[in-house]
């Protein structure tokens, strides 16, 4: 069952939003060569330490930490380690999310680490782009067909693949609600979009195959084909006025 949002409970997954938006505003700032996974972790507990929030990944499902790290060939779900030293043109997926008063907040970025290769810059830039065609279909009446459809159409038009095994998802007084939201083909059933609904939008891109593995750890999950991958995220409600960005910051600086 899709759980739909009045706007003053908009407004409270809001504020868990913003919380994660600043989070990783504040991550962002520290990222380059030499500073390993777990100092990025450390600061983003000190940072949820001074909110009244909690972390929505630690512990969930025994998830250890509340960042996720993913560099290069990772796609999603690194777990952050003190050996995982970042290096000049490594390409790092940083997710986090929150529950403030009840709500979720959940978000991701890719970024660059020094300067990266073109290839790494395109995938960036291309995945970056599928989540804001995402974003743009997020409009009442639309079906989660046409969100998969943007995604899909401009990520394969470039040349790169869209990961299956991994989807968007509802969010709201939980994590992970209904609708899944897939990236790419038709999903079933294809939901109609309803004012009051917000979803995770969350393309996951390869520069190869769409296939993935999952490492030892039981988390970390990598390209099958060993080429690099991108992650981008927003929550988003859906409004009459047409999509909402909850993980957004109010700066209008995207997180």
């Amino acid at each position: 069952m899709i759980e739909l949002k009045n706007p003053a409970e908009i407004e409270k997954m809001r504020r868990a939003n913003q919380v994660v938006a600043e989070t990783l505003q504040e991550i962002r700032a520290m990222i380059r060569p030499g500073v390993s996974t777990m100092e990025l972790e450390e600061k983003a507990r000190e940072l949820l330490n001074q909110t009244r929030a909690r972390s929505a990944f630690q512990g969930y499902r025994g998830f250890p930490c509340c960042l996720c790290t993913s560099i290069n060939e990772e796609v999603v779900h690194g777990i952050p380690s003190s050996h995982r030293v970042l290096k000049e043109g490594d390409l790092l997926s940083l997710d986090f999310g929150v529950e403030l008063d009840g709500w979720f907040g959940d978000a991701a970025v890719s970024v660059g680490v020094g300067r990266l290769s073109p290839e790494a810059g395109k995938l960036i830039r291309v995945t970056g782009e599928a989540l804001a065609r995402a974003i743009a279909a997020m409009q009442v009446g639309n079906r989660l067909s046409d969100i998969a459809r943007a995604v899909q159409g401009h990520v394969e038009s470039h040349g790169f693949s869209v990961v299956q095994q991994f989807v968007g998802h509802g969010i709201g007084r939980a994590m992970h609600e209904e609708p899944q939201v897939p990236n790419f083909g038709k999903p079933r059933p294809d939901y109609r979009l309803r004012e009051g609904m917000v979803l995770a939008l969350e393309p996951m891109v390869n520069v190869g195959g769409p296939e993935v593995e999952i490492e030892k750890d039981g988390w970390t999950a990598r390209t099958a084909d060993g080429s690099l991958s991108a992650h981008f995220e927003h929550s988003v409600a859906v409004t009459v006025k047409g999509p909402e960005v909850l993980s957004r910051l109010d700066s209008s600086q995207a997180c």
